[in-house]
């Protein structure tokens, strides 16, 4: 059984980035030992959480911190694990020659698959079981959906713009997925995104898949709000996301 890789590892066009404007306010919190971003929704309540999965700026990168506090608006607990340990500002640094970004790629792979699983552990124990658990991954975070969609308590997931995919990860998924994906995006290209598409249609999936022409791989967390075009897939893709859980969680 082939178990071809889909959608590649985080290339240098994961390094661009535009810097959103706005003040997080949500709040850091050690999980299981990792720093947190905890977006809480204003009603009080917690009976709704989405577990979010970042792209190589990590969770605690304004950009990131500003799409949690939107969903957190509408009712949700959000829940943002920084994985990096601190360390994604190295990124800011693009005319660093001598930075070593596939390197330090792996590296930090290496040490998410470790922190990962007790943090996931910790909150649901932390938060419980009756509570509703959706998940939300971008880039380098998109594995970690993919591995949660083979559990039975996850309601429904999505992900935008994915790298480190490969065949495996969307063979016997059993929850909703919706896949926010990017006209141009070579880590996640044309072919691959059909191919995932066919999967889906012969497992009899439920899945929702949007693509933005004229948008790149990066739009939904760091696309231009100075584009119309970026601007809007960028808030598009997040509202889907949230009426997609939406209409899982009730």
């Amino acid at each position: 059984m082939s178990n071809s890789t889909l959608a590649g590892p985080p290339g240098e066009c994961c390094r661009q980035t535009v810097h959103h404007v706005g003040t997080p306010r949500g709040a850091l919190e050690y999980i299981a030992g990792v720093n947190t971003y905890i977006a809480r929704p204003t009603s009080g309540n917690v009976d709704k959480i989405i577990l979010f999965f970042s792209d190589v700026y990590g969770a605690l990168y304004t950009n990131s911190q500003l799409v949690m506090d939107y969903w957190a608006e509408s009712g949700y607990l959000v829940l943002g694990l920084d994985y990096f340990e601190g360390d994604s500002k190295a990124l800011l640094n693009l005319a660093d020659g001598t930075f070593d970004y596939p390197g330090w790629i792996k590296k930090k792979q290496a040490r998410a698959a470790v922190l990962v699983p007790p943090w996931i552990e910790a909150v649901r124990e932390r938060f419980g079981t009756d509570v509703k658990y959706t998940c939300v991954g971008y880039c380098f975070g998109a594995p970690y959906v993919m591995d949660l969609f083979k559990t039975d308590w996850i309601v429904a997931g999505a992900f935008g713009h994915p790298a480190f995919l490969n065949e495996g990860h969307f063979r016997g998924i059993q929850r909703p997925l919706l896949m926010s994906c990017a006209e141009i995006d070579h880590t996640f290209p044309l072919e691959s995104r059909r191919k995932a598409e066919d999967m889906l249609v012969e497992q009899k999936a439920t899945y929702y898949i949007q693509v933005f022409s004229s948008v790149k791989h990066g739009f939904a967390l760091r696309g231009d709000p100075s584009v119309p075009a970026e601007k809007w897939a960028k808030e598009e893709s997040a509202r889907a996301i949230l009426d997609w859980f939406s209409h899982f969680c009730g």
